[in-house]
């Protein structure tokens, strides 16, 4: 999604809502159309305006709270888990797996109902946006358990990307990690995420997934995160990998010099009246 340049102060309305954590980008211009956003108590169908701090936005009848400094989580997706807030079909969502204490957060992407393993959630709608987006170049690699029998001349071929059902897929980086029997453990590396890319492309080579592992997102690891669980990433790690994205209103000031201590006054050696001993 491009923005045009605008000449006229402020930011993009549906950007503001996403930099509050209401939602992505994408989903504040659909609310924006359905009528469910209004600025300044009148009710907009358009995201085409710029709004300033001093306008008052509201969501739902609620207007949007200010913005705080960006923060990224990982956690480490069940198998069985959707990966939206709700579900028509009741079924379990990631949602239902995060502490309470922990601000709105929307999602970096998703990842399918039967796929498990790393997931970046953030409180900042427009972050979200950016490291999404295929030009931000980050690899996502994944662990896939398939059926089925394949060699690694097919693999490599991969690296020159394919066409399935008139979907253009880019490059693919894969190669064998080990095989048992007719099951076989594949290593993948993708850079845009299109859906079920990983499952089509195997499908397309005559495999049938049977597990599959997200282990990595760009320089997040999955690592030794224990399943269904959340860890905020520092924030030193993410200004160093993703300071370039978020909004320069929120770059870190500078940290403060420490304040030296004074010295501890010395204890005063006057003696006190002598006392008498015992008679």
């Amino acid at each position: 999604m491009t923005e045009e340049p605008s000449q006229h102060p402020g930011e993009r309305i549906a950007k503001r809502i996403a930099r509050a954590g209401v939602c992505s980008r994408r989903d504040a211009e659909r609310r924006i159309s359905e009528g469910r956003v209004s600025v300044n108590g009148a009710v907009i169908k358009s995201a085409a305006l710029n709004v300033t701090a001093s306008d008052i936005v509201e969501v739902d009848g609620k207007a949007l709270a200010a913005p705080e400094r960006p923060r990224l989580f990982r956690m480490h997706k069940l198998r069985g888990r959707i990966t939206t807030a709700r579900d028509p079909e009741g079924r379990p969502t990631i949602f239902d797996d995060l502490p309470a204490r922990l601000p709105r957060l929307v999602t970096v992407g998703r990842l399918d109902f039967n796929t498990e393993g790393l997931l970046l959630l953030t409180n900042d709608g427009e972050l979200a946006h950016a490291l999404e987006l295929p030009e931000t170049g980050w690899l996502r690699r994944y662990r896939v358990r398939a059926y089925g029998f394949i060699d690694e001349a097919a693999l490599r071929r991969l690296a020159g990307g394919l066409t399935l059902e008139g979907v253009n897929y880019g490059t693919v980086e894969a190669h064998m990690e080990s095989r048992s029997g007719a099951n076989a453990w594949i290593s993948i590396g993708i850079r845009e995420g299109k859906n079920r890319e990983v499952r089509k492309i195997l499908a397309h080579l005559g495999l049938t997934v049977n597990r599959l592992i997200r282990v990595s997102f760009g320089p997040f690891q999955l690592g030794n995160l224990a399943p269904g669980t959340v860890r905020e990433v520092p924030q030193k790690e993410l200004m160093e990998q993703c300071g370039h994205l978020v909004d320069k209103d929120w770059a870190p000031p500078p940290a403060a010099k420490p304040v030296p201590k004074k010295p501890a006054d010395k204890p005063s050696r006057r003696k006190g009246p002598r006392r008498q001993g015992a008679a």
